[in-house]
């Protein structure tokens, strides 16, 4: 993801541990966050919740990255206040393209959370 966001003129920063996504935010400031839904420890859609409940974080639109592809996961998704959404596997033009939707700015900066990388 990392990648096809710089490509397309975002900067983009990737973090593999979500027990560390304040910490990162509060860095970094990103105009837009890009979570996977399943993570260790707590999950993207817990994440979600769980930033958006915070004023600092609030502001900052969020895309889920997932495999769930189901419209019940889609909309607890937005339930948890995701702007975004996308299905896992993407071509970069899809990711982009929610991006663009959500975002519009290729040069904001974008934090990525996805464990593993």
């Amino acid at each position: 993801m990392q990648s096809y966001l710089e490509h397309a003129g975002y900067w983009a920063v990737s973090l593999a541990d979500p027990a560390l996504i304040e910490q990162m935010l509060d860095i970094e400031r990103p105009s837009l966050i890009l979570l996977d839904v399943v993570m260790p420890g707590r999950n993207g859609f817990q994440a979600c919740r769980e930033l958006k409940s915070q004023p600092d974080y609030a502001p900052i639109p969020i895309v889920l990255v997932t495999s769930k592809s189901t419209q019940s996961d889609q909309f607890w998704g937005r339930e948890q206040g995701a702007q975004g959404y996308v299905v896992k596997p993407f071509t970069p033009e899809q990711l982009i393209e929610e991006v663009q939707r959500v975002l519009g700015k290729p040069e904001s900066t974008v934090t990525g959370v996805v464990p593993g990388r």
